[in-house]
């Protein structure tokens, strides 16, 4: 335990440090106190290692109503509460759900005919299968695009520079795969989710809470189970109308996943009679192409296709790469 208590104090100074500064002063805040706090310390070595990340505390406690004001405050709630912090960051995962990652899907999607049936890896609870249900505003090259029903309750606001030629797909099914999936409709998973965004980042809880609402209205299949697994990715594929093109996206999953199950779900992929979308730093392909040079890239079947930002606020199209992709 003591061990397990040093690797709690280790993770969360590297994340005070490295991780929080400029984005959320508060999390920045409990994570120096928990790196000096040998009581708390103790209450997180509790929790298996791979479910002790810091949002993932951080976003329990707070969805369970820990006290937000500053570290004490906090601190005292989770010693008051280790039992309940120990079993539910037990049994969740960070389960980053942004439906603006539609903006940066959009212009991959726009490139293959329709019908689309679509399905995500990694699809939590789902918001990101519903880009033909949501609005979108981009900057800078401006483009504007509504569902055939009128402007969305979802709007996504993102950069855009290179001018792609934007559609709305035609989506007519709907599916992911996920080891633990989320239920839109479900009271505690909105929280969840809601939680698991940082404090103060504006605008990020009033989308998801609107993308849930948009998602309980008309639900996707959602399996849960490991994509890994080539028979499972198959038979959620199989359940996919015959009439429709076969789209499957992994916007942000795959650097989750340890190397060889990510290898053998990309073999998987490229089994199906499919497209593959996806949204990954460079590196992490090797056979990907260098027209996208750093970064996060969108690709299309392999070939990046824009330098995009990971959870979709800013999409720089490459047009010459857009080409070779159609």
């Amino acid at each position: 335990m003591q061990d397990a208590a040093a690797a709690v104090a280790q993770r969360f100074d590297r994340f005070a440090r490295e991780e929080a500064p400029g984005r959320s002063p508060l999390y920045e805040e409990w994570a120096r106190g928990v790196a000096g706090d040998p009581a708390v310390q103790a209450v997180l070595a509790r929790i298996p290692a791979d479910h002790r990340q810091p949002p993932l505390v951080f976003a329990v406690t707070r969805m369970h109503g820990a006290d937000e004001r500053g570290y004490d405050g906090w601190a005292g709630w989770v010693q008051a509460n280790a039992d309940l912090v120990v079993a539910e960051c037990g049994r969740r995962s960070i389960q980053t759900n942004e439906p603006l990652r539609c903006a940066a899907l959009l212009p991959a999607l726009s490139l293959v005919p329709g019908p689309i049936a679509l399905l995500e890896v990694g699809a939590s609870a789902g918001l990101c299968l519903y880009p033909d249900r949501y609005s979108y505003r981009y900057s800078g090259d401006e483009a504007a695009l509504d569902p055939a029903g009128g402007a969305s309750e979802v709007v996504l606001h993102a950069a855009l520079r290179g001018r792609p030629e934007l559609r709305m797909p035609e989506v007519v099914w709907r599916a992911g795969i996920d080891l633990s999936p989320l239920d839109a409709g479900d009271a505690d998973d909105r929280r969840f989710l809601a939680a698991l965004v940082w404090p103060g980042e504006e605008g990020r809880v009033e989308r998801i809470e609107a993308a849930l609402d948009v998602v309980a209205a008309d639900p996707p299949l959602l399996v849960a189970g490991d994509a890994t697994d080539d028979v499972l990715l198959k038979e959620v594929a199989a359940q996919a109308p015959a009439d429709a093109t076969l789209v499957v996206t992994t916007p942000g999953v795959l650097p989750h996943i340890p190397r060889a199950g990510r290898e053998r779900l990309l073999a998987g992929i490229r089994s199906l009679d499919a497209r593959w979308i996806t949204v990954d730093p460079v590196g992490l392909h090797d056979t990907w192409t260098d027209r996208v040079a750093s970064g996060f890239a969108l690709a299309l079947d392999g070939r990046p296709l824009a330098r995009v930002d990971p959870l979709g606020g800013s999409v720089e199209w490459q047009p010459e790469a857009a080409a070779s992709a159609v």
